[in-house]
C-alpha cells in the first residue's frame, strides 16, 4: 500500500532524537534500528569511518493517524552536512515502479536530482531530489515490475 512518511536527517544525535519521539508518541521502531555498519562493502566506494559505523543509517516510528518518522544520521565522513533546511524530506512510497518514476520525473523537473532512480541494495528502487521550490523529496518503490 503506498504511503507518505517524513524523513528527519541529524548530525550524529538520530538514536536520541528517536529514542525521544518514542518517548513522546509511544508504540515501538518498524524494524530494527539500522546502522552504517550494516551496509554491505561496495567496490570503489570508501569504507564507513570507524567512528561512523555505529551511527543510525536508518529508523521508522509510526506517531498519528499512520504516519511514519524515518530518520537517518548524516556523517561528515561520507561527504553528508546538516544544514537547516535539508534535514526534512517528503519520503513517498509509490506501489508500482511506473508510479514511482511518474512521481521522480514530475517532481525533478527544473529542480536538482541528487540520485537517480535505481536498483538499492536494501532491495528498493530508490531516488531523491531537490525540487524548483527547494522541497526535498525521496521516492522508495519497493522492487515491483
Amino acid at each position: 500500500m503506498a504511503r507518505v512518511s517524513t524523513y528527519l536527517n541529524f548530525p550524529r544525535s538520530t538514536e536520541q532524537a528517536f529514542l525521544f519521539y518514542r518517548s513522546v508518541f509511544g508504540g515501538e521502531f518498524i524494524g530494527p534500528i539500522n546502522r552504517y555498519v550494516d551496509i554491505p562493502p561496495t567496490p570503489g566506494q570508501p569504507a564507513i569511518a570507524e567512528a561512523d559505523k555505529g551511527l543510525v543509517m536508518h529508523v521508522e516510528l509510526p506517531i498519528l493517524g499512520g504516519h511514519v518518522l524515518m530518520g537517518s544520521d548524516a556523517p561528515q565522513s561520507m561527504g553528508l552536512t546538516v544544514i537547516s533546511g535539508n534535514q526534512v524530506s517528503i519520503n513517498l512510497e509509490p506501489d508500482t515502479r511506473a508510479e514511482a518514476d511518474r512521481l521522480f520525473e514530475g517532481l525533478a523537473v527544473n529542480g536538482k536530482v541528487e540520485m537517480p532512480m535505481a536498483d538499492m541494495f536494501w532491495g528498493a528502487y530508490f531516488g531523491c531530489l531537490v525540487d524548483r521550490f527547494g522541497v526535498r523529496w525521496m521516492v522508495n518503490c519497493a522492487n515491483q515490475p
